[in-house]
């Protein structure tokens, strides 16, 4: 069975492309059981963030299979998936991994939440039967391999997040934030950033709003905000200099039509936007509007950079820790060639075992006296284990196989000479 990574991210793909392919968390579990029916895949994970959607497979599957699944399955463009995805198989897909794991692959190098939306992924994958050995093997080697990287380099200190990235180009366009009133349309994580680096800036007010308002209600707590529902936008958008977006909604959160109507009551007063999501929460067309300066999370690049050049050393150590765990995956996998050996070697010696016992207590009940069946017991177990080896050790010897002795001795830990005396 083979390991093969297949997927579009942020340096393969646009935010265009990237939205079309992207899975909500709900659309997961039904995507997985539909992965598990295509030609040779046994086993199967989806991991879907804003910067990239992949699919790890275990089976004979091949990035034919898969593409054609991905683009049957989001009715996209096979011709446009072509030009965007990427391919890993075996030890390159697991070093992928490793590096999707430890944050050496993102946007934000280093940055620690993908982690999480790997484990996150995993699980939703082992709780729909969708993982199976091979796949759980190289997630937890992954998931320890990422842990070294945290704790044996420096690449998450000072960490830098997509979250802090919007905060910064925000304070790039607004010199002082404190006199700015700020939307937050979502409840997530990301947007849970948003509002600690706002708070710290000292931004003059905040509203989150949130498909569900007991969430919004719980994070505007914490930091002196309101929390209002999605639906109540329309009402809130004309108060807001700045408006920042990440939910996993499939649809625009915002359109034309409500940022127009939100300026006209601004008197054209000039609005600040971000759309981290992907797909995308605000319609592309806003962009068009005088007023409105929109950006998604392609746009962060220049900030991410500054990052990026900040953590090259820490980056330089990781990478040999990948290396590392890639050389360590690869013994595992050599190991695994000799599992049926052993299985079948445990068989064989459980049976004589069995046999011999049977032998044994069949003699106890004629009445044997018991020193006499453990001996018989103890003898028998030795004749038939050694048997099998000691006719090959003899044939090895006549026929000049001097690798094979010396095997055996390495095999059963024996001392002395490999060669006997003549």
């Amino acid at each position: 069975m083979q390991l093969f990574a297949f997927g579009v991210n942020h340096r393969t793909a646009a935010v265009d492309i990237r939205e079309k392919v992207a899975f909500s968390p709900e659309e997961v579990p039904v995507a997985l059981n539909a992965a598990l029916k295509s030609d040779g895949v046994k086993e199967v994970a989806i991991i879907s963030t804003c910067n990239r959607t992949e699919i790890y497979v275990a089976g004979s599957a091949d990035e034919r299979v898969v593409s054609h699944w991905l683009s049957d399955y989001k009715h996209v463009n096979m011709e446009m998936l072509a030009r965007s995805y990427f391919s890993h198989r075996d030890e390159y897909a697991i070093q992928h991994m490793m590096r999707v794991a430890a944050g050496l692959d993102s946007l934000i190098l280093g940055e620690p939440q993908i982690l999480g939306q790997i484990k996150s992924a995993y699980t939703v994958a082992r709780e729909c039967g969708a993982i199976g050995s091979l796949l759980n093997q190289a997630f937890q080697h992954s998931f320890s391999i990422a842990k070294r990287v945290r704790t044996e380099t420096a690449i998450g200190e000072s960490p830098v997040s997509v979250a802090y990235a919007t905060v910064s180009l925000a304070q790039q366009i607004f010199s002082d934030l404190s006199d700015l009133d700020a939307l937050l349309i979502g409840a997530g994580e990301t947007i849970e950033l948003v509002v600690q680096h706002l708070h710290q800036k000292g931004v003059r007010s905040i509203t989150v709003a949130n498909r569900t308002l007991s969430r919004a209600e719980e994070l505007a707590r914490n930091y002196g905000a309101r929390a209002i529902l999605l639906s109540e936008i329309p009402d809130h958008l004309h108060a807001a200099d700045m408006v920042i977006t990440s939910t996993a909604s499939q649809l625009p959160i915002l359109g034309k039509g409500a940022v127009e109507s939100a300026l006209k009551q601004r008197r054209h007063k000039p609005m600040f936007m971000v759309d981290i999501a992907v797909p995308r929460d605000i319609e592309p067309e806003v962009a068009r509007l005088r007023d409105v300066y929109l950006y998604t999370v392609d746009d962060l690049k220049d900030v991410i950079e500054e990052n990026r050049r900040s953590r090259e050393n820490a980056a330089r150590s990781a990478e040999k820790i990948i290396e590392e765990g890639l050389e360590s995956w690869r013994k595992q996998l050599r190991g695994l060639n000799a599992v049926g050996t052993i299985r079948a070697f445990r068989q064989n010696v459980e049976e004589i075992r069995d046999g011999e016992l049977q032998k044994a207590l069949a003699a106890l009940e004629r009445g044997q006296p018991a020193e006499d069946v453990l001996a018989n017991l103890a003898r028998g177990l030795t004749n038939k284990l050694l048997h099998a080896p000691t006719l090959k050790l003899k044939q090895a010897g006549e026929e000049g196989w001097d690798d094979h002795i010396r095997i055996a001795h390495d095999l059963f830990n024996l001392h002395g000479d490999t060669q006997d005396k003549k």
